[in-house]
């Protein structure tokens, strides 16, 4: 994954569907297209989360690489600021190397400075997405698991127009779409302070849980680790709290976690992110005892 940001925390992005390649220039003089990604989504996020989802994956060694660098855009950041910046979220990411780099079409100026857009429907885009897709194929052929969006764009030469397809998540962009469908609010007790909210997979990944935003719930840290550890659960059909007994046998506590028994989950603001009733059941039956 990667977190493609946007030192401006006010202009959006809204050139791409989700599941849409977005293509990789390097920096001129070197003119050429060295890879891509698929776009899940566009968010503004503070600078802080948007190192601690992605990491590396910013395009950065440390978040005060990341700050220092904003600052040059945004005349300085000052200390303890954590202003926000535009992202553009892209899963599957491809990186050629050098004898598979496409030079730049045409008709791309050197001028530009924020992307171009190209459509199949024209005899350049049309060209350039020949180029692309024979990379794509490539890739696909010498991937161990490849992705669902690759498969979809590596198969549409064969098939027309290629069907756009979620790409498969990775770590920090679940955090943030589990984040964004909350509102930036824990899904039990409604707590807004950002630093303390996680996003808790429902299925364990280790227990075959995927990074699909439906896995989530955001939760203040500490009900994240009582949920991990099996103390917090959610009943499946009336999506109610439920604490387990352990607290209080084992801590001889607890009393304000009781108090949240029986408060019923929150609703996401997207469809796709209700949760999974499978994967509650899952957690219910093999995790909350």
């Amino acid at each position: 994954e990667v977190n493609f940001w946007r030192p401006s925390g006010t202009a959006g992005f809204s050139a791409l569907l989700t599941g849409e390649p977005f293509l990789f220039k390097l920096h001129s003089p070197r003119n050429f297209i060295a890879g891509g990604g698929f776009f899940t989504k566009f968010l503004f996020l503070p600078i802080s989360l948007a190192w601690e989802a992605f990491g590396v994956a910013n395009g950065a060694t440390s978040l005060e690489e990341i700050r220092r660098r904003i600052g040059r855009y945004r005349k300085g950041v000052e200390p303890g600021e954590d202003p926000q910046i535009g992202c553009i979220l892209l899963d599957e990411p491809l990186f050629w190397t050098e004898d598979e780099w496409i030079p730049i079409p045409k008709d791309f100026s050197l001028n530009i400075v924020s992307g171009k857009t190209y459509s199949t429907d024209q005899e350049i885009g049309r060209h350039l997405w020949s180029e692309v897709t024979e990379r794509l194929i490539r890739a696909k052929q010498r991937a161990l698991d490849p992705g669902p969006a690759l498969l979809a764009a590596a198969d549409s030469q064969r098939f027309g127009t290629p069907q756009l397809v979620q790409p498969r998540l990775g770590q920090g962009t679940f955090r943030v779409l589990v984040t964004d469908a909350y509102g930036r609010r824990c899904s039990i007790t409604g707590e807004k302070t950002l630093p303390v909210l996680e996003a808790a997979h429902i299925r364990p990944y280790a227990a075959g849980g995927a990074h699909e935003v439906s896995n989530g719930l955001l939760l203040r840290s500490d009900l994240h680790t009582l949920f991990d550890r099996g103390y917090l659960g959610i009943e499946p059909e009336s999506l109610r709290v439920m604490i387990s007994t352990r607290i209080k046998t084992q801590f001889e506590n607890g009393r304000h976690y009781y108090a949240l028994a029986g408060n019923v989950l929150s609703s996401p603001s997207v469809a796709s992110a209700v949760p999974n009733p499978d994967h509650l059941r899952y957690h219910a039956e093999n995790v909350f005892r």
